[in-house]
């Protein structure tokens, strides 16, 4: 394995001697024609599945542009030992894919908010605004009373069937709160963030939606963050003594959430998420941090203990799994986004695995003749893999080849993974020289180009992958609301929107 001069620093020496050796890849001209014949057999033999799906399972990783599903399945392989380069992960083995173009009714480069939207009701909007049309403007709260969207979620419930959304960020985040919520501002997510006039104007928080809205309300299964948005200024948070929440309004949204429904469980640890009774509790709420979740590569620090999010999937699938019509259910990965905000290369790639770890999970539970999984990201970022490094190069190490470190004009070294933008740059000092550093690091912000406060999301297209009932008609290049139309058309759902 070619290794840089990296390795004098104690730290980072450890941390690859501690790591098993990669596996040197296949080395011969008959053994790269047996692989590709092999992958040839295994796409000749997969035969699209045409009928309707019992289930949907939407897999959205927040941020999970090309580039971060490269490198995670570079870092996920070299994890394990292996040939990261040739590795598969879950999301890998899905049988159809299509790019997917992510602009927002008025942005190149979109945010989460009119994505999701895209995702969810198959209407293009504009950045900031959650299940609207593209009529309302950001913070327009008389007309998006007008021009409000009905989500896949809604039309699902009407059908009797179940519905979930898990997610590592916070619940009213963005994408999770594009399953249920309408509103012209993403941020208005506790009473104290909307003004005054959106309030006497009948704007609702999301929150509030998410306990009294017409989608939200019958929702099955919530779990994710952002406990602070329910509870009153007034209230403590039961992890976090030296918090409390965020509402104005002195309401407990979590006390009135279980007087709605007697009979679901309300947890916030992952020792009371592992005590519920699966088959026998109608609607599960878990909130398990004040604000999002924690990263995956942070969780286990956790003093309260979250479950990952794989075991809330394997929950989700056990409890919908059950329900006599079938289930849709929304599993985000948030956090992927927020490292890559970060310029934190590591804590991204982490991330993106836990999520790759969690479509396996169901793949492993569910039947592909009735169950359609579809695995996409809502936008991409500035992050880039550059740079001529040897196979086999440690995909979080400094960029070398045979050995040897690789160089700039500087006569600095440079990192394999980097950004366009974002808080990793030099400013107005001279370049660090990534030879001198521990790039592996947790903590570690890879290099970026333009000095920002936070790395920008990118306005590339996205990737779509999709396995089950009408997972063929994910193909070739389309837009990012035709998603919505795909989904609908699995679920054999009323064609009147």
């Amino acid at each position: 394995m070619p290794v840089s001069r990296q390795l004098a620093f104690p730290a980072l020496t450890a941390l690859l001697l501690a790591a098993p050796a990669l596996a040197q890849p296949v080395a011969t001209t008959d053994a790269y024609r047996n692989q590709a014949l092999a992958e040839l057999e295994r796409l000749k033999a997969d035969a699209p599945i045409i009928g309707k799906a019992r289930n949907i399972i939407l897999f959205i990783g927040d941020g999970m542009g090309v580039s971060t599903l490269t490198a995670a399945r570079i870092h996920q392989g070299q994890r394990q030992g292996v040939d990261g380069e040739s590795f598969v992960p879950a999301m890998d083995r899905l049988s159809s894919t299509a790019l997917v173009k992510t602009y927002s009714h008025d942005g190149q480069v979109s945010d989460s908010a009119p994505t999701a939207t895209a995702i969810l009701t198959g209407v293009k909007t504009r950045n900031g605004v959650i299940g609207v049309g593209p009529e309302v403007a950001e913070n327009d709260c008389a007309a998006s009373k007008q021009h409000e969207l009905p989500s896949l979620f809604g039309l699902a419930q009407m059908q009797g069937l179940a519905t979930g959304v898990i997610s590592t960020a916070r619940i009213t985040h963005a994408t999770p709160a594009a399953t249920y919520a309408r509103t012209p501002q993403r941020d208005w997510e506790a009473d104290s963030d909307l003004p005054e006039a959106a309030r006497q104007q009948g704007c609702m928080d999301i929150a509030r939606q998410m306990v009294e809205g017409d989608v939200g309300s019958r929702l099955d299964l919530i779990l994710g963050g952002g406990r602070a948005n329910f509870l009153s200024t007034t209230t403590r948070d039961p992890e976090y003594v030296d918090r409390k929440g965020k509402r104005a309004d002195r309401r407990n949204l979590t006390t009135e959430w279980r007087r709605r429904n007697p009979r679901g469980a309300y947890v916030w640890n992952s020792d009371a998420f592992g005590k519920i009774d699966l088959a026998r509790t109608p609607r599960i709420l878990g909130l398990f941090e004040p604000d999002h979740m924690q990263y995956e590569a942070d969780r286990e620090k956790d003093s309260g203990g979250e479950p990952s999010l794989a075991e809330m999937t394997r929950a989700g699938i056990t409890m919908l799994g059950s329900r006599e019509k079938g289930y849709v259910l929304l599993v985000e990965g948030g956090r992927i986004d927020h490292a890559h905000h970060g310029g934190n290369a590591r804590r991204a790639l982490e991330d993106t695995i836990a999520l790759d770890e969690a479509v396996k999970v169901a793949l492993d539970m569910t039947d592909r003749k009735d169950t359609l999984v579809l695995v996409t990201a809502d936008h991409s970022h500035t992050f880039a893999i550059s740079g001529y490094p040897g196979r086999g190069n440690p995909i979080l190490g400094a960029a070398a080849f045979a050995g040897q470190p690789l160089k700039a004009k500087d006569g600095k070294g440079y990192t394999t993974l980097s950004y366009a933008n974002g808080p990793g740059a030099a400013g107005d000092g001279p370049r660090a020289d990534p030879l001198q550093a521990d790039t592996i690091a947790l903590d570690y912000r890879q290099q970026a180009l333009v000095p920002l406060g936070s790395e920008t999301h990118g306005g590339d297209d996205v990737v779509a992958r999709a396995s089950g009932p009408m997972a063929h008609l994910v193909k070739g290049t389309i837009e990012q609301h035709s998603l919505y139309y795909i989904m609908r058309e699995a679920l054999a759902l009323s064609n009147n929107q």
